[in-house]
């Protein structure tokens, strides 16, 4: 739906929200072109930090997925919250709750698959988005059916149950505890009970049992969410106490990781502290340089792409902009020429994206869920 914006949003979390979407807009593939066209180890070893590794481990394109989630969570007390403070009956509020998260989970399904008629079998159901809406929705559900003290339970009784769920399960045939794609018990359930494709055959990202943590990670910003909307803490202790508490979680990550490997695939327990404190340190930061040192000049760019994530997320899937960056600045990538004409095409590509974010956000119109 659009909307024109009416209410005061939190600056540094547009402006976060924005950094985090940049690299699904294109950055990423800058610094992959950088990579081919140099051949520098040094660029080769940055690029590499924007594919996900094969299985366990961590890179860090494995943060923007869950980064916008815990942002999501962050803007919950702010959004809903306000709702309840209105007056507004927590079943009104959950039904709200509930729609955004349907269509999330709608507009995820459209994404992946486009809008054909497919047999079931040819369909992939499981998706960035619907695992968005899913976990959104339940972290929702339990922010306003509970006390903050209840919610911090809740954070760590799911990822100790999770932990221990796959401690004693596997798939038939494989011992309890084994974490293989073919072995684990959440990749499993998935060949079992979710329907259409798996997008690795055996195993989804983005499935059913590994959603159940990314509600952990979206509790997680409404933890943080609520310490940010406290009116009797100051700014600058605000900041601290997100930068701490983001150290700490990375710690407890590493030493889980021991046991219970960091691996986005699975969603696993460690790797939602891991992502939690780095989204922690990143969000510390752009709210101690904007909201508590007032610099705010430049985030506008940042800014201009989290007004309007789900619209360039979406429209990676309807529109083809290679062809209208080509169409405006080929000229530019045949006056460069090989090899960094793929570099200066990249930096191109998000440029005309930018802009068209910047168009609708002069117009005030914004796609929101």
């Amino acid at each position: 739906m659009a909307e024109t914006l009416t209410q005061q949003r939190l600056y540094s979390l547009d402006a976060l929200r924005g950094f985090d979407m940049l690299w699904i807009m294109g950055a990423d593939e800058i610094l992959h072109s950088t990579a081919k066209a140099t051949g520098s180890p040094f660029w080769q070893t940055i690029a590499n930090q924007f594919t996900h590794p094969a299985w366990n481990g961590f890179h860090f394109y494995d943060l923007i997925f869950p980064l916008f989630l815990f942002i999501a969570g962050v803007a919950t007390p702010y959004s809903v919250g306000r709702e309840l403070e209105k007056g507004k009956t927590k079943q009104q509020v959950l039904w709200r709750v509930v729609k955004r998260g349907l269509i999330l989970v709608i507009l995820g399904i459209i994404y992946n698959n486009g809008l054909v008629i497919e047999p079931i079998s040819k369909i992939r159901f499981a998706s960035v988005l619907g695992r968005i809406g899913l976990a959104y929705m339940f972290a929702n559900i339990i922010y306003i059916y509970s006390k903050q003290r209840a919610q911090m339970f809740w954070f760590f009784g799911i990822l100790i149950g999770y932990w221990l769920m796959f401690k004693f399960t596997s798939a038939p045939g494989f011992p309890p505890g084994d974490l293989t794609m073919q072995g684990n018990f959440a990749s499993y359930v998935d060949r079992m009970f979710l329907p259409g494709r798996l997008y690795l055959g055996i195993h989804d990202p983005e499935g059913i049992m590994s959603t159940i943590p990314a509600i952990a990670t979206g509790l997680l910003g409404i933890l943080t969410g609520q310490l940010l909307k406290n009116g009797t803490m100051s700014k600058e202790r605000k900041a601290r106490w997100m930068a701490l508490s983001g150290v700490i979680l990375i710690a407890a990550a590493l030493i889980w990781n021991f046991d219970f490997p960091i691996n986005k695939n699975l969603w696993t327990s460690s790797f939602v502290l891991n992502v939690g404190g780095i989204s922690l340190l990143l969000l510390s930061l752009f709210y101690y340089i904007i909201d508590v040192l007032d610099y705010k000049s430049w985030a506008f760019f940042f800014k201009v792409i989290g007004m309007n994530s789900i619209l360039i997320y979406m429209s990676n899937r309807f529109l083809n902009w290679e062809y209208s960056t080509n169409a405006f600045f080929g000229w530019l990538g045949q006056l460069t020429g090989n090899p960094f004409n793929i570099v200066v095409m990249a930096i191109c590509i998000v440029l005309v994206k930018w802009v068209f974010l910047y168009f609708m956000y002069k117009k005030k119109v914004f796609l929101r869920v």
